[in-house]
């Protein structure tokens, strides 16, 4: 009794934690439910907010708090969509999102001022204005092509491009028609909307991406790289915001400046991803729930004829624009859908808009009533909408991604049951765990959680009572590493009688297709194993004698890894190929661990490789990244020469070959002394592929 004296049960809920409590038990709730009745769980907590809120149940109010959390969430919702887009597909679609902005913008743009000046008999300010709210739109169903997995197809790449353009279209209309009803439209305007806007794109675009390489290069600390994401969030949406955008503008811009810098398979993008789709969007969506007003059905007449003019032609607007979208560019019947689902949800946008022309009073009747630019049945039949189109949306997008899912799945279900990657990375220092993960993530599948090992050999002889405790710590660190990137890694103790003979027997073991490991540069060796780069006699350096054995006696895939910075902030991966490398046995599995690099990382993929073998290297018959290209390069005798051509955060890959196989070249003997003496500053990759064996057959 004592203890229940101190809770406040009043409705509505004023104790925090009671508050919280409830949210975070409908977001649990929801998907558990809704997904037995097959509907969209996104639905469920839009509907779970209008029941909870002040216009249902009356159990939480629309306060501040919520306020705040609705509006970090529908950041978070547009900054994910910037993040996630395949930015080779978004230049290359880039024209066509730009046509379907316009074609989304100007067809309910017409209908809607038709339908307000001639059906509902607005004046022609008042009727613009209802226009720009048709035009406007919301990704509330983007977490579901996200969790589906189909956020890089074309479709909803032309979808996320077009809501920025339209978007940015309608709110410029807000601006422009409220200014010319309260006649502050003069010469002025003009200059000061295109300079602040101009300035605030430029400053996200290319001034957020210095600063954000400059602080990932600095700092590696898991909870310093959120938080900093964080603040690029609210920071870009604070100068949209200055310049007169809706800040969703700057949160887009803000995702597409840190795309490249956050690579799809990294633990940042992970923990991203999960606290977005954990707390933030769900918030979001309950915030919009708890907007709606199921008594507008029954306040008068005007509101439902409003509203029912609303919905009925946005929807049809926004189905003519997926429609025209999907002619132009011979789009599927599911890919339509999919626009169409994205681009027909109602919400921030609008509500944006209908508030500021709600507030707008252009003059007072003779009864001292105020005249507004928007009335209040606009206001309610806008509320009605918004449940009516977020509905729509979540169904066709469920719907048409589902489809798409379903579709694909078979080919990579079968490509993935014919090449399944398991990659062995031998890790012998905590330090060296991060990097060497990272490296592998990025050249494994995109969408596979699992294939990796990680392996720490110890002599059989060793009589050290700690160096089994030392070795877990290891392991436990790689295994750490990759789970901050949602990749399960699996812990392999060997005890051996050296560290090579337990690489190559867990190879053979486990069915490893590619080994990575750390490169260490030593000098000079002895001259035990020839026909392997750099060991043959001193005073060269060369890459070590147990890399070297592993080399000689595996015959797989192996990449010899040194890193001098971040992976995650390699700008550009250059790849320098010998002549004849396509008539080598691994020349296909290493050509799709490239191309894996190219569109997981972000970075540009740059190819050197001579005429004959460029022919064998580019794609043929399907598209190829758009951020990968091929240039001829032939003179390995002048290796040194390529430094002139270096940039800062270059990575440099060699495509190495054993002694007396087709692809080898001298030179190849003196890349690691150039390693350490010419490129010492620039992180590398020796890259060793299969070359004729008896593992030759698993790799065609």
């Amino acid at each position: 009794m004592l203890l229940s004296a101190h809770i406040d049960l009043t409705l509505p809920l004023e104790d925090p934690i009671l508050k919280f409590l409830l949210i975070l038990i409908i977001i649990l709730a929801a998907p558990l439910l809704l997904n037995r009745l097959k509907i969209p769980y996104l639905l469920g907590l839009i509907i779970a907010g209008a029941v909870i809120g002040p216009h249902g149940l009356n159990l939480v109010l629309r306060d501040s708090s919520i306020i705040l959390s609705g509006t970090a969430g529908l950041l978070y919702i547009m900054f994910l969509s910037g993040l996630e887009m395949d930015m080779s597909d978004f230049r290359h679609n880039s024209w066509r999102s730009l046509v379907f902005g316009l074609y989304t913008f100007s067809v309910p743009l017409v209908l809607g001022i038709l339908a307000g000046y001639y059906v509902l008999g607005f004046s022609i300010y008042s009727s613009i204005l209802l226009a720009g709210l048709f035009a406007s739109q919301t990704l509330v169903a983007y977490p579901i092509v996200s969790k589906l997995g189909i956020a890089r197809n074309k479709a909803v790449t032309i979808a996320v491009g077009g809501t920025v353009i339209t978007d940015t279209l309608a709110l410029l209309l807000l601006t422009v028609i409220v200014g010319m009803a309260t006649g502050n439209v003069d010469d002025t305007f003009w200059w000061r909307l295109g300079i602040s806007v101009a300035l605030c794109i430029a400053i996200i675009v290319f001034l957020f991406p210095i600063i954000a390489h400059w602080f990932f290069k600095q700092c590696s600390d898991n909870v310093s790289q959120y938080i900093f994401v964080l603040v690029m969030v609210f920071l870009g949406a604070f100068l949209a915001q200055l310049a007169g955008l809706e800040p969703i503008i700057g949160a887009f811009l803000a995702g597409l400046a840190l795309n490249r810098l956050i690579p799809r398979t990294s633990p940042l993008m992970n923990r991203i991803e999960f606290v977005g789709n954990a707390i933030f969007i769900p918030f979001f969506l309950i915030g919009v729930g708890m907007l709606i007003d199921y008594r507008a059905f029954f306040r008068n007449w005007e509101s439902l004829e409003v509203a029912a003019v609303m919905i009925v032609l946005i929807t049809a607007a926004k189905f003519i624009a997926a429609w025209l979208t999907q002619k132009s560019f011979r789009l599927s019947r599911d890919q339509r859908t999919v626009i169409f689902g994205l681009s027909s949800a109602h919400v921030a946008a609008t509500l944006a808009a209908v508030m500021v022309g709600y507030n707008v009073i252009l003059g007072h009747t003779p009864d001292g009533e105020p005249i507004r630019l928007l009335n209040e049945s606009v206001l309610n039949g806008t509320i009605l909408m918004i449940l009516a189109t977020c509905t729509i949306s979540t169904f066709a997008t469920q719907r048409g991604a589902h489809n798409i899912a379903m579709h694909d799945t078979p080919e990579k279900e079968e490509k993935r049951s014919q090449d399944e990657d398991h990659i062995l990375i031998p890790v012998a220092h905590e330090e060296s765990a991060d990097e060497l993960i990272g490296l592998s993530a990025m050249l494994k599948r995109a969408g596979e959680h699992n294939g990796l090992y990680a392996l720490h050999a110890v002599d059989n002889k060793a009589d050290d009572p700690n160096v089994e405790k030392r070795a877990h710590k290891i392991l436990d660190a790689a295994a750490t590493a990759a789970a901050a990137a949602d990749i399960y890694l699996q812990e392999l103790l060997r005890y051996d009688v050296n560290i090579t003979n337990a690489i190559v027997s867990v190879a053979r073991e486990r069915n490893i297709t590619d080994i990575v490991m750390g490169m260490h540069l030593t000098a000079p060796v002895v001259p035990m194993l020839p026909g392997i780069p750099g060991i043959p006699g001193p005073p060269s350096p060369g890459i070590g004698r147990m890399a070297a054995e592993v080399v000689t006696q595996s015959n797989l895939t192996t990449f010899l890894y040194r890193t001098v910075q971040p992976i995650s902030t390699i700008k550009r991966h250059l790849i320098i190929v010998p002549g004849k490398a396509e008539q080598e046995a691994g020349f296909k599995l290493w050509m799709r661990r490239i191309l894996n690099l190219s569109m997981n990382s972000g970075a540009r993929v740059i190819v050197y490789a001579p005429d004959e073998t460029l022919k064998y290297m580019r794609p043929r018959g399907r598209k190829r990244p758009a951020n990968i290209d091929f240039v001829p390069f032939a003179p390995w005798d002048d290796l040194p020469s390529l430094e002139h051509d270096l940039r800062d955060d270059d990575c440099l890959w060699f495509v190495m070959s054993r002694r007396e196989r087709v692809s080898y070249h001298p030179a190849m003997g003196r890349i690691p002394s150039y390693l350490e003496h010419n490129f010492a500053a620039y992180s590398s990759v020796l890259l060793y592929p299969v070359q004729a064996g008896d593992t030759e057959s698993r790799y065609i």
